[in-house]
């Protein structure tokens, strides 16, 4: 199975300024993601950024870039760019491995990519985890899923979603649905190439706009989304300050 990874990184961030150039284990966080999707099998791994010192950061340490346009609106933008720049068939799997998961694991990366090379009538594939907490259930920022009986995601929400009709309003004690029907959304994406093209050209919908939910797009215009079920629980993400000591000390490094 061919697939390539992208990992989208830009300096702009305004809970933790100059994130993907972070030091982990003495390298730069966007580094250590890129050594890590490496060991996934991809066919390449390329960062597509906008910033010319993490270009150089990647340079310094042998990991291709590739610089994009400043002006995307998203991270889907930026990688929409870098397959054109690539010249990638439309066939072609793309996997966006987001610059800010130093822990990601490669086998979930490949996976992903096997969930949609395993089904031609979906055009993204994404990942999930089964939710074993109430509160977590009812976090806002925690973005669950529904899936149909052929593992294809039905919808996406930042509400407790499935939830029962005649439960009472939502409370610290509330139980969780059915064990393995609340499902927690992993940010790991593996697309077509050819629809990744296409993506920035879809008309943002009206669901995406109400739950602040770019994948909700592909949903509204009819694609499919095939979803990959682990049985583990991915590694923190980097967002803030205190993100960025966790993962050092989970990597039993000091920057």
């Amino acid at each position: 199975m061919r697939f390539h990874v992208l990992i989208p990184a830009r300096l702009a961030s305004t809970r933790l300024p100059n994130k993907p150039l972070a030091a982990i284990a003495g390298l730069p966080m966007v580094v250590q993601v890129a050594r890590r999707a490496a060991q996934s099998g991809a066919t390449q791994v390329v960062v597509a950024t906008d910033s010319e010192p993490v270009a150089q950061a990647c340079a310094a340490h042998g990991v291709q870039a590739l610089m994009t346009r400043a002006d995307h609106p998203s991270g889907s933008d930026r990688l929409a760019e870098a397959c054109e720049q690539l010249g990638l068939d439309g066939d072609e799997l793309v996997v966006n491995v987001q610059g800010d998961e130093p822990l990601i694991d490669p086998a979930l990366i490949r996976a992903c990519a096997l969930t949609l090379a395993q089904q031609p009538e979906c055009a993204v594939a994404t990942v999930a985890h089964a939710i074993d907490s109430a509160e977590e259930f009812r976090n806002p920022n925690v973005v669950k899923l529904v899936c149909d009986a052929a593992g294809r995601a039905l919808y996406f929400s930042r509400a407790p979603i499935p939830w029962w009709r005649d439960a009472p309003a939502p409370s610290p004690a509330q139980a969780l649905p059915q064990a393995g029907s609340a499902l927690r959304h992993v940010g790991l994406y593996a697309y077509r190439a050819g629809f990744l093209r296409r993506f920035p050209q879809l008309a943002a919908s009206p669901l995406e706009q109400i739950e602040s939910l770019e994948q909700l797009r592909v949903l509204w215009h009819g694609e499919r989304i095939a979803v990959h079920l682990s049985l583990t629980r991915p590694g923190p993400g980097v967002d803030t300050p205190e993100d960025l000591e966790r993962v050092r000390s989970l990597m039993g490094a000091s920057p």
